[in-house]
């Protein structure tokens, strides 16, 4: 009788081991590498906002050093005591400023010299009005480099949504050259009244870049406030911006009506009272909107920053739940091997259970055959009854 060999379970081979680690590797690949880069690229959005958040927190404190500045020299040029009181508030709110964010931004340097130059600066105004004139303008040029410079190392300047970048630009160009303009303008019309008729032209010539100076930066911040009124989806920009922008808007045209040259030959500006009340109309609504301003980007660049944490979250989320996906796929893998290996395992065990029984096999010697009547082997043979006969 035939048996029949037993059937041998194949196993799988290497490639066939190795493909579904490939593809798990495959899987993996992409989704870290988008993990990565989606990252790396919020983390850096974060970073910036960050930063940007801290020139705004320095330019709030600049706006007060501006205002009192700006009054300090008009006092001076005039020949009015300086009220020192307004001006060095302003300057110990600053510096606590800068003392926490100054690493940051980078501003130590330049905001000690401002600094040092602003307590140079005398109580009374000196004995030379135009002296007292340059003077005030050597320390507010200082003042508008440092604004340029918090603009540049917080990367406000670099800002890359229309909205915040037009009012950073406004916030922190703009609005300072105008308001140190619309003062330098006010003043030299005061000097102007006081110079001999030999310098009136050139006194004119002056006035006329001052005016200038004054209007551009004020046109400028206009046209910045609406632009980033109309490149927003904030609905509350517009409704809290442009009412003091328009308060602001007025008073600079009436300060520009008021310090054109009087008369079709151009003999001389009007009123310095005039150009003076005008200018202090425009520096207080200049008041009214610099804190709206710095307020509307700090809450632009909040909401940014809580939209790129929620997109980092998200990108977390997508990575654990691919990474989830990745080891049910392993674990279900390896339950797959480890069924096959026990499979495998439990048909040796009945192969070799049905093997246990004794199998027919032919006898080792062959027997030999006894003659009829021989006795048992070890007897001794017996004779019979007809024996005698053979």
């Amino acid at each position: 009788m035939t048996v029949p060999a037993p059937r041998v379970r194949r196993r799988p081979s290497v490639p066939g081991r190795v493909l579904p680690l490939l593809l798990v590797a495959a899987l993996l690949a992409p989704v870290g590498l988008l993990f990565a880069q989606t990252h790396r690229l919020t983390g850096e959005d974060r970073d910036l906002a960050t930063r940007e958040r801290l020139g705004v927190q320095y330019l709030r404190a600049l706006g007060p050093v501006t205002d009192a500045l700006v009054d300090a020299q008009t006092a001076a040029v005039t020949g009015r005591p300086v009220s020192r009181d307004a001006l060095t508030a302003a300057v110990e709110q600053a510096t606590t400023v800068d003392s926490a964010v100054g690493d940051e931004l980078r501003s130590h340097e330049r905001w000690s010299g401002l600094r040092a130059k602003l307590e140079a600066l005398p109580d009374r105004g000196l004995t030379d009005p135009t002296a007292a004139f340059a003077a005030y303008g050597e320390v507010t040029d200082l003042l508008l480099d440092l604004h340029r410079k918090i603009r540049d190392s917080s990367g406000l300047i670099r800002d890359p949504q229309s909205d915040s970048f037009f009012l950073q630009n406004g916030i922190g160009r703009d609005l300072p050259e105008a308001m140190v303009a619309a003062g330098r303008l006010a003043d030299l019309t005061a000097l102007a009244a006081q110079r001999p008729a030999a310098e009136r032209p050139q006194t004119l010539a002056e006035l006329a870049a001052l005016r200038v100076a004054a209007l551009a930066p004020a046109t400028d911040l206009v046209a910045d406030l609406r632009a980033a009124v109309d490149n927003s989806e904030s609905t509350d920009l517009g409704a809290n911006v442009l009412t003091p922008l328009d308060t602001y808007q007025r008073s600079v045209e009436a300060l520009a009506a008021l310090s054109a040259p009087a008369g079709e030959a151009g003999g001389g500006p009007t009123d310095p009272a005039q150009v003076a009340a005008a200018r202090l109309t425009a520096q207080a609504a200049a008041k009214q909107l610099q804190p709206v301003i710095l307020d509307q980007l700090d809450a632009l660049l909040k909401e940014r920053i809580d939209r790129l944490d929620r997109d980092r979250l998200l990108a977390v989320a997508a990575a654990a739940l691919a990474v989830l996906l990745v080891v049910v796929l392993i674990g279900v893998l390896i339950g797959a091997y480890l069924r096959a290996r026990r499979r495998a395992a439990d048909e040796e065990r009945a192969r070799e259970d049905s093997g246990a029984l004794p199998a027919w096999q032919p006898p080792a010697e062959p027997r030999q055959l006894q003659p009829v009547g021989s006795g048992r082997p070890g007897e001794p043979e017996r004779w019979g009854p007809f024996d005698a006969a053979r």
